[in-house]
């Protein structure tokens, strides 16, 4: 077994106790591998592992790997089919490439951003599936809106064409322990619950909550994420390249 391979099922494995500790199913939590700095031969490697959602950063390098894969894995071998994330920031220039390579994206904060995506959407893709980026604990150097703005850009968002709003994301800044993990996501599922709760025209298909990563995905699942970004835990450390 190959060490991605090895770091998956435990990655999986922890998932799995995670759920079982909050009382829920391990089927009620996807992982989201996070392969942003690693390479086409690594995803590949966590493909054969069985893993199928991905992920990426930085966009440039993320369409590259998109493209790879693609020609790697045939459109005629559905059991391969993967899907791609976009959840770093996007630039305005970078909207035309998420908007055509990417299944995902949880960084929408601005509505210019997702105006030019639903402009840019293929009319032959399914529509682009997103997430609000919501700052929940107010830190300065974040991104996201305000949690009292979620509500009203999902609103504007959910009335863009070729764009379905399905849920929230969030980034907090590090918390030392369980219980101040917990608290902060406890937060945003709050938030999540009460715009989930409206069963608006347009957001009627809200049900995704994108909160913890490797550090803090047992303290994410306690408070009810749907889905979990892992990049470390999967892949390893990252080497990132000189300024």
């Amino acid at each position: 077994m190959t060490t991605i391979a090895n770091n998956l099922q435990q990655v999986l494995g922890r998932i799995a106790q995670a759920c079982t500790d909050a009382g829920r199913g391990p089927a009620d939590v996807a992982l989201l591998a996070v392969s942003k700095t690693f390479g086409a031969d690594a995803v590949m490697e966590a493909v054969t592992a069985g893993q199928r959602a991905f992920g990426e950063n930085y966009i440039q390098e993320g369409v590259d790997k998109i493209l790879a894969l693609r020609a790697s894995l045939p459109v005629s071998q559905p059991d391969v089919a993967l899907q791609w994330h976009c959840i770093g920031p996007i630039q305005s220039n970078k909207t035309r490439q998420v908007a055509e390579h990417f299944d995902w994206v949880h960084t929408v904060d601005r509505l210019k951003i997702a105006e030019r995506l639903s402009a840019q959407r293929p009319d032959h893709l399914p529509p682009l599936q997103i997430c609000i980026q919501v700052n929940v604990d107010g830190g300065t150097t974040k991104s996201g809106v305000p949690p009292a703005e979620v509500l009203d850009l999902a609103r504007a968002v959910a009335k863009l064409p070729r764009l379905q709003v399905r849920g929230i994301m969030s980034i907090p800044d590090h918390a030392p322990d369980f219980e101040a993990q917990l608290a902060i996501h406890t937060s945003a599922r709050s938030l999540f619950d009460q715009i989930s709760a409206l069963g608006e025209p347009g957001l009627e298909g809200f049900d995704t909550l994108s909160l913890g990563m490797t550090a803090d995905l047992e303290a994410a699942i306690r408070a009810g994420s749907t889905m979990v970004r892992v990049g470390t835990g999967v892949f390893g450390g990252r080497t990132y390249p000189a300024p």
